[in-house]
């Protein structure tokens, strides 16, 4: 598709391919990674289009100035950033690209899952002392486990193919979705409860939404029967921490990796340190915790490729 002087308005920074490709084909592109939301209200009516990943929400509010918006483009997966039904009443299009960093996000949830089983991160802090335990950190092997994965769109089917290697049994859930045991060989649609009573390895693919928050829960964890590793690459607010907290004092769960937390901001790019609650400062003392800070999908490969997504689906639009 090729237009003359369509603005969007960019209100976050993304990989400047998207900007290249959009510019190319006709749209005026314009930087409001600075602008503030009181400044953006003022003027947001004159764009028909905007590209956002998670700086501040896409509420009612923003939608009633923006008079003359067609479409949301988010750089990245989840939406709960964007006021979907909103968007939906006014007619506006919402974009997202889980097609950029479902891969990333993959490869980081087994690193995770690899580097948990295995006692990597805790027997490195060791040796770097001069401590040389190798009874004591004696990994668990991937083969032969059963892994659930819980969500089964782009990064949930991600995943499942960096497992097919490792000769598990795949579980998965996810209401949504019908599988097609003829396009996944090998993999199992079961419900949530037995896929949390059957898994030694439990990994979370889920967006964002009202059903999904906090479902890691004490329901949930009573309902586990094995003991299983937990890893959260989703969203923080899908685990509640106290929650694993008392699954890792109970001995519940047998570890935890999370790219994600419950205490993120709504950008992602910090938490806040100085009122972190006690049940961060509790599950920070478990060797059997692995922590990283909203990286997984944040690749170098995924950042053009997520721009490549939205440049494509930005100029298939009618």
């Amino acid at each position: 598709m090729t237009v003359t002087g369509k603005k969007i308005l960019f209100v976050d920074t993304v990989h400047p391919y998207l900007q290249e490709q959009l510019t190319i084909h006709g749209f005026i592109c314009e930087d409001g990674s600075r602008l503030s939301r009181a400044e953006i209200l003022k003027t947001i009516g004159g764009y028909e289009g905007v590209v956002i990943r998670s700086r501040f929400k896409i509420d009612e509010e923003i939608l009633n100035a923006a008079v003359s918006l067609k479409f949301i483009a988010r750089a990245g997966a989840g939406m709960e950033n964007i006021d979907l039904r909103a968007a939906e009443a006014k007619k506006v299009v919402c974009l997202n690209a889980p097609e950029g960093n479902r891969n990333a996000v993959a490869e980081h949830a087994m690193g995770m899952l690899l580097a948990l089983m295995n006692n990597i991160v805790k027997s490195d802090k060791e040796v770097r002392k001069g401590v040389w335990l190798r009874e004591a950190n004696r990994g668990t092997e991937l083969a032969g486990k059963t892994v659930g994965i819980i969500g089964f769109g782009n990064t949930g089917r991600s995943f499942a193919e960096k497992l097919t290697g490792f000769h598990c049994n795949i579980l998965v859930n996810d209401p949504y979705i019908t599988l097609d045991e003829k396009l996944f060989p090998g993999i199992t649609q079961v419900s949530l409860d037995v896929l949390l009573r059957e898994s030694d390895v439990i990994s979370l693919h889920v967006p964002l939404t009202e059903e999904t928050r906090f479902m890691v829960n004490q329901t949930f964890i009573d309902q586990l029967k094995k003991k299983p590793f937990l890893i959260n690459t989703s969203r923080g607010k899908v685990v509640e921490t106290a929650a694993v907290v008392f699954a890792l004092e109970t001995q519940k769960i047998r570890g935890i990796a999370l790219d994600v937390l419950e205490f993120e901001s709504l950008s992602f790019e910090n938490i806040e340190k100085d009122q972190l609650p006690e049940a961060f400062l509790q599950l920070c003392k478990y060797d059997q915790v692995i922590l990283s800070p909203h990286i997984a999908g944040w690749s170098y490969e995924s950042h053009h490729l997520i721009s490549e997504v939205l440049a494509k689906k930005i100029l298939a639009l009618p």
